[in-house]
Parts: C-alpha cells; structure tokens; sequence
C-alpha cells in the first residue's frame, strides 16, 4: 500500500509517499480502506521533532481517518465489511493514518456521520473529540453558561464553537478579522479581534474558558474566570505551575489530552445529523502533496481543516 513516510525530522519537505505492506488486523480489530486522512497541528509538531511521540523515524503520521471497513476478525460485532467509518485511533501512539489502510480496534471508530462526505468525516474525530473532553466531559459545560473558546476560526475552535452553542451557552471567542465572519456564521454570539482587543479586559464571569493556543492565553485567561470556573488548557495540560496558580485563585484547572472515544465520536455523529455541528475543511489535497498540507498548517493561517485525499 502507499504510505507517507519520514526517515528523519525536519521540514515538511521530509515526507514522501513509499510503498508498505498492508496491516493485518489483530482480534478485536477492523481493517479500514481509508479515502480521507485529516491533517492536524500535532502531526507537524511530530514530523520536526519538537513533540517525539513516536520515537526516531522512520514512522507513519497521521490519525485522523475515515474509510470503509475492508475486513473483520471475527468476534468483531460493531461493524461489518462495507461500513463506512470514522476515527481516531490509537493515539498517542502511532495508527499510520496517512497511507492507504489502517488496522485498529473496532471501538476507536464509529460509523460515519450521514451526510458527511469521507473528507468532511476525516476533519472531525481529533479536533472533535479535543473540543467534546474539554468542554463537555472536562468542563461539564451547560446551558445558559458563558464560555470563552480561544481561536474560534481554527480546527479545534471552529467544532468547539458549534458544539459549545450545542451546549445552550452564550459563546464568545477570539479570532482574526478576516475570521469574523465565519465565526459569527458558526454560532458565536461575541468575536474579538485578538489584535486589536485585550480579551482579559473585556470580559469577565465566564464560566468555561478554553485555551487552545497557549502563550501566556490561560494565565490571561484567568482574569476573565468566575470564582469556581473552570480553565481547560489542551495546550498547557501538564503545567503544574498554571495548575496551580488557577487553583490559588479559586478557579479549577483541566488540562485535556484527547483520546479514542467511540462514545464522543457518537456524540460528534448525533450532532452532525441533527444539523448542530459541520466540520469546515479549507484545503483537500492528495496524498503526494502531504508536505504542502504540512506547510499550510504550519502557516497558523488555516480556517477549519486540511484534509487529504487517499
């Protein structure tokens, strides 16, 4: 099978389409012909060097996929051959998403959402699941709540937007002017220009604020907090000082990791299929052309999603 391939960190310009053999499921495993791979920030990170996730190369990025299943080891119930399905599986660890099969456990995939194409499905399960744990399982956000989502315009602040409004909340976000409009269209009811806005001084009382971007936003972010509101970082989750700081000041600290979730992923689908929630994918691109998705992530100018076609 094709895969996308590195042999060594460095620029986007290290990823090449190789030849692979094709996995073979395990018990409890489904093996999935992927048509479309999502391209995510941590894939870049991966492929420099600056986030070792999976070791030394040579190694197969990518986890967001979605794909029909080709094969099924019996005592697999969930699926059978010719479903459609979505997913994100294994990580942390690598699942090999850019190439033209992947073998997984049949509960880190769900059935792909009606009305989603396999590119649009393949923009949703990690950017998705991110927003879904911070806010719904991390943060328990509710109806009537206020919550700040940083980046709103981006892969996981776009999905976070919509499900936030899901959610019944009064949403406010950050995003670019040119972003505005689009994220007005996704439900936000406040945009702020983070250029020409200090969000730590306009707002105040929320309930939920989540970080995406990092750079001192969650220690700003704290200023906007009610007593008892909750700062979910997927960026900064592992900072013990933060952690404590945002304790010290009354607030709760959730630092989300996302993981393969079949029952979020159902979530996402129910959501899909009751017209809350559409994932928006700016750049479709052929395998071949992996390198030039990495160059457009690494741009920090991307609305919605990058998504390759296999």
């Amino acid at each position: 099978m094709r895969v996308v391939t590195q042999r060594s960190f460095g620029a986007p310009e290290v990823l090449h389409v190789t030849e692979a053999p094709k996995p073979e499921p395990l018990p409890t495993e489904v093996l999935v012909r992927v048509h479309a791979s999502g391209v995510n920030p941590v894939d870049a990170y991966v492929r420099a060097g600056a986030f070792p996730l999976l070791g030394e190369p040579p190694f197969v990025l990518g986890w967001d996929v979605s794909g029909v299943v080709e094969a099924v080891v019996p005592g697999v119930s969930r699926f059978a051959v010719g479903d459609e399905v979505y997913g994100m599986p294994f990580f942390p660890r690598a699942a090999g998403g850019y190439g033209e099969y992947v073998a997984a456990p049949s509960l880190q995939f769900a059935r792909k959402p009606k009305g989603l194409d396999h590119v649009q499905a393949a923009a949703l399960p990690l950017a998705g699941l991110t927003a879904w744990q911070g806010l719904v399982d991390a943060a328990k956000l509710t109806e009537g709540q206020r919550v700040l989502i940083h980046a709103g315009g981006g892969g996981v602040g776009h999905l976070a937007v919509q499900i936030a409004k899901a959610r019944g909340a009064e949403v406010h976000t950050t995003a670019s002017a040119a972003k505005r409009d689009f994220v007005r269209e996704l439900g936000a009811d406040h945009v702020l220009d983070y250029r020409t806005t200090d969000f730590a001084e306009e707002l105040r009382d929320l309930d939920v604020v989540l970080d995406t971007i990092g750079n001192g936003y969650g220690e700003r972010s704290l200023r906007t907090l009610r007593p008892g509101g909750v700062l979910v970082t997927i960026v900064q989750r592992a900072d013990a000082e933060l952690a404590a700081r945002t304790a010290a000041e009354g607030r709760r600290f959730a630092g989300v990791t996302v993981e393969p979730d079949h029952v979020g992923l159902e979530a996402l689908t129910e959501l899909v299929e009751s017209g809350r929630l559409q994932p928006y994918v700016e750049h479709v691109l052929p395998l071949e052309q992996a390198a030039k998705a990495h160059a457009l992530i690494e741009s920090g100018r991307t609305q919605g999603k990058i998504v390759l076609t296999v």
